[in-house]
């Protein structure tokens, strides 16, 4: 899979739980819009690709 197709489903994945997390965040009385929203989906990539490196690499380990 290539490294583009990985992000758009990091980026579903995301979009599938932002009504949740706009939710928490209306109640704890936070503002968000998508200029605030930016820099934490950037983040959320770096977490999902470094977590997806780490099964993939485990994965390989057990086909040893």
């Amino acid at each position: 899979m290539q490294p583009n197709e990985k992000n758009m489903e990091f980026m579903q994945i995301a979009m599938k739980y932002l009504p949740e997390a706009k939710k928490q965040l209306d109640e704890a009385g936070i503002e968000l819009s998508m200029e605030m929203i930016q820099p934490f989906m950037t983040l959320f990539t770096k977490v999902m690709n470094e977590a997806y490196e780490m099964g993939k690499a485990d994965a390989l380990k057990g086909e040893e």
